[in-house]
């Protein structure tokens, strides 16, 4: 989607609007804007200061008049792009990557975003409600993109990642483990059971292997991720599946999706690297 120009009218935007965008870049800590940082953007683009107690109300100040005095937003659309030019980042693109999804978050509001350039752009959509705000931002999948999340994890969870709904993405990512673990393999099971056939010893070498499989070293490495995938499954994949979401009493955060994710992750590049038994 192109970028919008600051040269082209663009009507003024609520008090909310221009408060939530102030939050983002004038946060108290990391990765907020210093008071330095923000007077240099002021005096570059013309917008005059304003005393208040903290750099938020400050800077939500200056912009909310500068906008009454231009009868346009004009003034705010390029503080964004002057505070997220790239230059500006280049010692650290993490801290880009947070301003941008917060300030999408908000310019969701008004039907426009941050593109990966710096600049505010047309949104898919506007959003009107929090959910739609999340959906649009796109703050959840950002994140797993940055961490290097493993194409297989985001493979079976897109549609529930794009609308944050956590319940199901987490449901989703984990039977993308049995489904893979069942492509290896030929099996037909699930959860423990599949894990048993798959990296069991009962009959010999283990059909699905993450290592040689000769040394006490190795077959103890082996037995401790068959164990990570059993604990997984327990914990993570049978719960969602027997319990309805409305009733579940299953609560997981944000950070904790992330962090489960991560680790389905090691899971899926262990099994890039794994060897596994043909015929009998």
């Amino acid at each position: 989607m192109y970028s919008v120009s600051s040269k082209t009218f663009h009507p003024p935007w609520s008090s909310d609007v221009i408060k939530a965008i102030a939050d983002v870049l004038a946060s108290t800590d990391w990765p907020g804007l210093s008071n330095t940082e923000i007077t240099q953007l002021m005096e570059m683009l013309g917008i005059v200061d304003v005393e208040a107690p903290n750099k938020r109300t400050r800077l939500w100040g200056a912009l909310l008049n500068q906008q009454h005095r231009d009868r346009a937003s004009n003034c705010v659309i390029r503080f964004i792009a002057e505070a997220m030019a790239p230059g500006r980042h280049l010692q650290d693109q993490r801290r880009f990557d947070a301003l941008r999804d917060g300030l999408s978050e908000a310019l969701s509001l008004v039907g426009l975003r941050v593109n990966d350039q710096g600049k505010v752009a047309r949104a898919a959509a506007t959003a009107t409600t929090l959910d739609e705000v999340a959906r649009l931002a796109g703050r959840l999948r950002t994140e797993l993109v940055r961490r290097g999340v493993h194409p297989e994890v985001l493979r079976y969870c897109e549609e529930e990642l794009l609308r944050k709904s956590l319940f199901h993405a987490v449901f989703e990512a984990t039977k993308g483990v049995s489904e893979r673990l069942r492509q290896m393999s030929g099996f037909t099971s699930d959860g423990a059971g599949l894990v048993d056939q798959c990296f069991g010893a009962g009959a010999g070498t283990p059909v699905v292997r993450i290592n040689a499989y000769r040394t006490p070293s190795e077959v103890s490495e082996h037995s401790g991720f068959a164990n990570l995938l059993r604990g997984i499954f327990g914990t993570f994949r049978n719960p969602p599946a027997h319990t309805p979401r409305a009733t579940a009493g299953w609560i997981l955060t944000e950070p904790d999706v992330l962090d489960l994710f991560s680790m389905l992750s090691l899971v899926h590049r262990r099994l890039d690297v794994s060897n596994v038994r043909t015929g009998p």
